[in-house]
């Protein structure tokens, strides 16, 4: 037995305590339609990783229906650091052929159904061994319908909030039935 094997065990919990782990699953009877709306669901307070995570994926769906209220979303989750000219670019490049695809997390979405989410809409979000291996960070993931691997999404701590700092949900993934001329 080494003499730090008590303090170990000591400052385990509070690690812990403070960093969620597991799975974790949101629904939204409705999504939201803008920032405000976004912001003053129970998610909103931003105290977990996993609800920005998980805000995330209504933001990108709002981006698809209305790119300007998707943009403010996002800035919101984004706390101190807006959304960069770059990244505005690379989701206008993603979503010009494909809004389907921020649709495909949530539960019931599949190419078969064209992602067509059940309602209400669930989504849910998994940590792994690694998620808080940075100090400050914590990345999650998301499985989409029409995906084999689940997808990133990055968070980073200020204060007792969790914001966006990088998400990898726009790549590409199967194409809906109707639109595939394989199927």
């Amino acid at each position: 037995m080494s003499i730090f094997d008590n303090l170990n065990n000591q400052t385990a919990p509070a690690a812990q305590a403070a960093k969620p782990t597991g799975v974790q699953t949101f629904t939204f009877a409705a999504l939201p339609e803008s920032a405000a709306e976004l912001m003053a669901t129970p998610e909103g307070v931003l105290d977990s990783p996993y609800k920005t995570a998980a805000l995330t994926v209504c933001a990108l769906c709002a981006y698809a229906a209305a790119p300007e209220i998707g943009i403010e979303m996002l800035n919101a989750l984004k706390g101190p650091q807006p959304l960069s000219p770059y990244e505005k670019q690379f989701l206008r490049d993603r979503f010009s052929d494909k809004k389907y695809v921020p649709f495909s997390y949530f539960k019931g979405a599949a190419p078969d159904n064209d992602y067509t989410p059940e309602r209400p809409f669930s989504v849910t979000i998994e940590s792994n061994p690694y998620t808080y291996e940075q100090e400050g960070y914590a990345k999650l993931f998301l499985r989409s319908g029409g995906a084999d691997s689940p997808r990133a999404v990055t968070l980073r701590s200020k204060g007792d909030k969790w914001y966006l700092w990088e998400q990898f949900l726009c790549a590409d993934i199967r194409t809906p039935k109707s639109q595939d001329p394989w199927a």
